[in-house]
């Protein structure tokens, strides 16, 4: 298994004069992985691969549709946005660019191998039932492609979706991570829609801020762009000019009455009705999965509030807290500054004003938790015990990790990621760990290798930080 290969986030007809470039070798390493795995024999009848996220990028592309699909006004800003019609639109897009990629993903089921795939928050767009059937007639035609005799039924068949969790007994317990991420999570997992538009998935906080802040701006970049601070945001603004930094605060001022207008959205008489949806969806899970009601909440229990429910959220993820404070500060020192003219003590208010300023500064960044590696950790502790498994598998966070948890009964692992940027001259390339998990099962005794892709070997241990 694998995650987080983010397919089309290279995607933008709307390019700002810094193209976001996928490294050329990234699709020949994955096409080539999965021809290695079509041709191997598994230790049991097949393999099942499991995808745990963000295999497509739904929200990092940015398409214009020529044939005229119906917009929104921020869609006519930002790009064909998440309805069904335009998911659909996206994947065709992607298909196309990825081709050995889907190529080498129905040689894998023609030959008779499963494929499940887990929603991630790239691509919660899954959820429609016509972005599915898409993705399966995709496969299914480099399928005949290959083999004109390849059974359609059963092709279909063994490509499967999971909203939320793949649960493969007391082996593994596997989902994307995102929910225990603020800044990307979503409300309701398993009907993720708009409260107050069907038609449409729910926005989080991370890709309204991509939509709006970072794909339109150059030097900006998806991988990176939510741990920059105020002075990373100056520095860039002396890049860009005087017009560039209006255009940027512009976009930035949109994006946050967009989130206050998420907020709302989260408390009004829909979303009610939303949420009482989701609870009829988790009863239906709980049965088909005969997993029960009662772990079925205490698993969402586990999962963290989206950011857009809070004010202060909001305000400290834009750091519009420290901003506020910031010019509080500085109006004081100014103030002070002046007096200090006619009496000399009030330089001791300026310097109780600097102290208190640097202080509060620390103190609320300390409060931006950007990373949810940690909790990820934390929270796979709890799943341990709540659904009892070898192995806790997320992806999410792009950092492969491989960790004992519950007092070594069980280990988390992260799975990493196989996107990766080009080098350029204005930012640093990243650089993807490649990596998979293989998990074998013998004498009913499971046993899991976390491995990276080499081009030259093969798959080849990898060895955690």
């Amino acid at each position: 298994m694998f995650s987080d290969v983010h397919l089309g986030s290279d995607v933008n007809d709307r390019p700002t004069g810094e193209l976001i470039r996928r490294s050329s070798r990234i699709d020949a390493d994955l096409a080539e992985l999965l021809r290695y795995y079509t041709r191997h024999k598994p230790s049991g009848d097949r393999w099942r691969l499991v995808i745990a996220g963000d295999f497509i990028d739904f929200i990092g592309m940015v398409v214009d549709d020529p044939n005229g699909a119906e917009l929104t006004s921020e869609e006519r800003a930002h790009g064909l946005g998440n309805s069904s019609e335009h998911a659909r639109i996206k994947l065709r897009r992607v298909a196309e660019r990825h081709a050995d990629v889907f190529e080498a993903l129905a040689r894998f089921v023609a030959r008779g191998h499963a494929l499940t795939l887990v929603h991630g928050n790239h691509d919660v767009e899954f959820h429609w039932d016509d972005v599915k059937k898409d993705f399966r007639e995709h496969l299914f035609k480099h399928a005949q492609n290959v083999n004109r005799d390849v059974n359609r039924d059963e092709f279909l068949a063994r490509i499967n979706f999971n909203p939320w969790f793949f649960y493969w007994g007391t082996v593994a317990y596997i989902e994307h991570g995102h929910q225990y991420d603020s800044f990307c999570a979503t409300e309701n997992i398993i009907a993720p829609v708009s409260p107050v538009d069907p038609r449409h998935v729910a926005r989080g906080f991370s890709d309204t801020l991509l939509r709006f802040v970072v794909r339109p701006t150059r030097g900006l970049r998806e991988h990176g762009h939510e741990h920059l601070g105020v002075f990373d945001y100056l520095l860039l603004a002396t890049k860009l000019g005087l017009s560039g930094t209006i255009a940027l605060f512009m976009r930035y001022v949109r994006a946050v009455v967009e989130l206050f207008k998420l907020r709302r959205e989260h408390f009004s008489d829909a979303a009610k009705a939303l949420r009482e949806e989701h609870e009829r969806r988790k009863a239906l899970l709980a049965e088909a999965s005969r997993i029960g009601m009662d772990r079925i909440r205490a698993l969402a229990a586990l999962q963290v509030p989206p950011l857009t429910r809070s004010i202060f959220g909001i305000l400290a993820s834009l750091m519009l807290d420290r901003l506020a404070l910031g010019l509080i500060a500085s109006m004081l020192l100014v103030t002070f500054g002046v007096l200090c003219a006619y009496h000399s003590h009030f330089v001791y208010a300026c310097v109780a004003v600097l102290a208190a300023w640097i202080v509060a500064q620390r103190h609320l960044a300390q409060l931006r938790h950007v990373d949810a590696a940690d909790e990820m950790s934390l929270r796979a502790g709890h799943l341990a015990k709540l659904m009892p498994a070898a192995f806790i598998v997320m992806g999410h966070t792009h950092t492969p990790a491989n960790t004992p948890i519950n007092d070594g009964a069980s280990t988390y692992i992260n799975l990493g990621s196989w996107a990766e940027e080009e080098p350029s001259d204005s930012a640093e390339s990243y650089k993807a760990a490649r990596t998979h998990l293989v998990i074998h099962v013998e004498n009913g005794k499971p046993r899991a290798e976390l491995l990276a892709w080499d081009s030259a070997t093969g798959p080849k241990r990898f060895v955690t930080g």
